[in-house]
């Protein structure tokens, strides 16, 4: 009768023998035996590995555009649109839908901002119509991590982008000075830029900018003047752009060469008035010697916010290969949780 045989801890197929006493012998596979067993079970872990690419979760990209008439220049079908639609054709793994300020509650209701995981925002001349309402209930996702922002050229005058900017700036001064001042109590102030939507002068005081004052041994107060979200010089001209990547390892840079052309864009040039960013991945420099940090990544609460410069409605940047590459790459990584 056969008896018992030691089990060996060898990584292959077994073959397992069971007795008329309950005995049971294990003997290992012939090598012809092996090479059959795994002939049989490679279609099921190609199969497997099928199946779980199909079911790997979407990221949900709401795309939001205030769609001027000017878009009509470089686009047929509005801008939102026409990324939402190459998005759509090229990026697998995001369900995207386009929305506009027109819409009923201006693209931005609750259904659209629970379901998405991110959002593209486009804006121009109409920055200051979307309610305080719908500011409230954008920052407060973001803040939760339930949504990350891609704010895009213009909208570094959009509410979402000022209102992530503004409390960035806050965050960094209480962190400054929890640091430089441990176990002092520290009042803060905030003063906003002289008036919205201006551009400042080079020379002028880079914001943000914190200064703090003592009032006794134990308490200081500090005042924030929030950051101008704006820089100093814009040309709508049309000239081309070199946009070299800063961080190739960086996930939003993936897929990419090293530098771009961008053949129309709009010029913007530093010093761009924002909170230090956690990262730069990009920057972009014409041939009359501006330059600019074209891709800029913030943490806000336990959302993320991109800052993507280039464009303008009249050229179609978007309509650039690369250009979709890094919206798609973006969104795929801000929209993991």
């Amino acid at each position: 009768m056969p008896t018992r045989e030691k089990v060996l801890p060898e990584l292959c197929p077994v073959r397992v023998e069971r007795h008329e006493r309950g005995l049971v012998s294990y003997k290992r596979t012939s090598l012809p035996q092996r090479r059959l067993i795994m002939k049989c079970l490679l279609p099921l872990v190609l199969f497997l590995a099928t199946i779980a690419t199909a079911v790997a979760k979407s990221t949900h990209v709401l795309v939001w555009d205030e769609r001027q008439p000017r878009q009509a220049e470089a686009y047929d079908n509005f801008l939102g649109n026409e990324i939402a639609q190459r998005l759509k054709a090229s990026a697998a793994n995001l369900e995207l839908r386009s929305v506009a300020l027109d819409d009923p509650e201006q693209g931005l209701s609750d259904d659209n901002l629970k379901w998405a995981d991110v959002i593209i925002w486009w804006g121009h001349v109409r920055q200051d119509k979307v309610t305080d309402e719908n500011l409230k209930r954008v920052m407060d996702r973001l803040l939760a991590g339930e949504l990350s922002l891609i704010a895009l050229h213009s909208a570094h005058w959009s509410r979402p982008f000022m209102a992530a900017m503004n409390w960035r700036a806050q965050e960094d001064a209480r962190n400054h000075f929890a640091k430089t001042l441990p176990g002092k109590s520290v009042t803060f102030t905030t003063v906003a830029p002289p008036k919205p939507y201006t551009v400042p002068a080079h020379g002028s005081m880079l914001t943000p900018a914190t200064f703090a004052s003592m009032k006794n041994r134990t308490t200081f107060e500090a005042t924030i003047h929030l950051p101008w979200c704006c820089f100093p010089d814009y040309r709508a001209d049309g000239k081309p752009s070199t946009l070299s990547v800063k961080l190739p390892a960086h996930p939003i840079a993936a897929g990419l060469p090293a530098t771009m052309i961008v053949p129309q864009t709009e010029m913007y040039n530093e010093p761009f008035h924002v909170p230090a960013p956690d990262e730069v991945v990009f920057e972009e420099t014409w041939a009359q010697g501006e330059h600019f940090r074209s891709g800029m990544v913030w943490r806000i609460g336990q959302g993320k916010v991109f800052y993507f410069r280039p464009g303008h409605e009249q050229y179609p940047v978007f309509k650039q290969p690369e250009m979709i590459t890094i919206l798609a790459n973006a969104c795929r990584w801000l929209g993991e949780k």
